[in-house]
């Protein structure tokens, strides 16, 4: 099985996920399954056919998080030493070229990636153009609306 580089925030929050999933989450859909249950007929109860479906879903992404986790290369940013070069985890400040504007992002695993917080996935297409770059190196990306330049303004390890 192919490991998956994930950050170590981004592992304690799929253990955290797990946690509630089998503490909460199970534990709750059972009592609503054994409450329709005891409503009598279940050819025609929507309530136990729903809690039905619910077990289900938490059943499966229970198994998909353990996968995840047992599949996972835990890569602490802060411990990282690439010499300045854009690795998985680094921070990194860009300029685009064309308007100036200033961005922030962490270059983070696929279940991480949330563009509103900064964190791009590590196989999105700017991701690809920056890894292996340095300060002051300009990244070209094929964007939607055509190329877009970047400049490396900073690389952190944070």
């Amino acid at each position: 099985m192919a490991t998956l580089p994930i950050t170590k925030r981004g592992a304690e929050k799929l253990k955290e996920e797990l946690q509630r999933l089998k503490t909460v989450e199970r534990p709750a859909v059972i009592a609503a399954i054994a409450e329709a249950r005891a409503q009598g007929d279940l050819s025609e109860n929507a309530e136990y056919e729903a809690a039905k479906d619910r077990q289900g879903f938490i059943e499966g992404r229970i198994m998909e998080v353990e996968g995840k986790l047992s599949a996972a290369q835990i890569i602490d940013p802060t411990a990282l030493d690439a010499g300045g070069r854009i690795v998985f985890g680094a921070t990194v400040e860009l300029e685009d070229e064309d308007t100036g504007t200033a961005v922030t992002y962490q270059i983070v695993g696929e279940d991480e990636a949330d563009l509103k917080f900064g964190l791009i996935n590590v196989s999105s297409p700017i991701a690809r153009a920056l890894i292996g770059k340095e300060e002051g190196d300009v990244a070209v990306v094929m964007a939607p609306g055509g190329e877009r330049s970047y400049e490396i303004v900073s690389v952190k390890y944070i």
